[in-house]
């Protein structure tokens, strides 16, 4: 979750695959954004919401982890569903060379780089998940 702008992903419905769904314009008020994301989830049918937790490379909580994490749990009160934290550390920065990859223009990134973020944010929770299911 960045201060200007929220990539949303969500997932199939067995939880294989992540696609990106849109880039979200943060407003001047969280709340107008709270109630976008809870449009959206009620549209997706989510069962769980997985937020980018923004940590310094070092692992330590940055003010924007603090922020992001105020706001994840604003977003769990408000839609009554579970918050899974992810470590987002370098994910913008792999979005970008996927982008690169794909031949997309630099000036073109800025309109999908926080949907691929999200999207891989969301695949590693999912592939995770599927892991940790298969232990048991």
């Amino acid at each position: 979750m960045g201060n200007r702008r929220i990539g949303v992903a969500v997932s199939d419905e067995l939880g294989l695959t992540a696609q990106p769904v849109m880039t979200l314009e943060r407003r001047r008020n969280s709340r107008e954004d709270l109630r976008s994301l809870a449009r959206l989830c009620r549209r997706f049918g989510v069962a769980g919401i997985v937020v980018g937790n923004p940590l310094y490379p070092s692992g330590e909580l940055s003010p924007q982890t603090v922020k992001t994490q105020a706001f994840a749990a604003a977003l769990g009160a408000l839609t009554g569903l579970p918050i899974h934290l992810r470590d987002e550390r370098l994910t913008t920065r792999e979005a970008h060379q996927i982008l690169y990859e794909a031949g997309h223009a630099r000036q073109e990134h800025v309109r999908v780089v926080d949907q691929v973020a999200a999207t891989l944010i969301l695949q590693s929770f999912l592939e995770e998940k599927r892991r940790a299911g298969s232990r048991d």
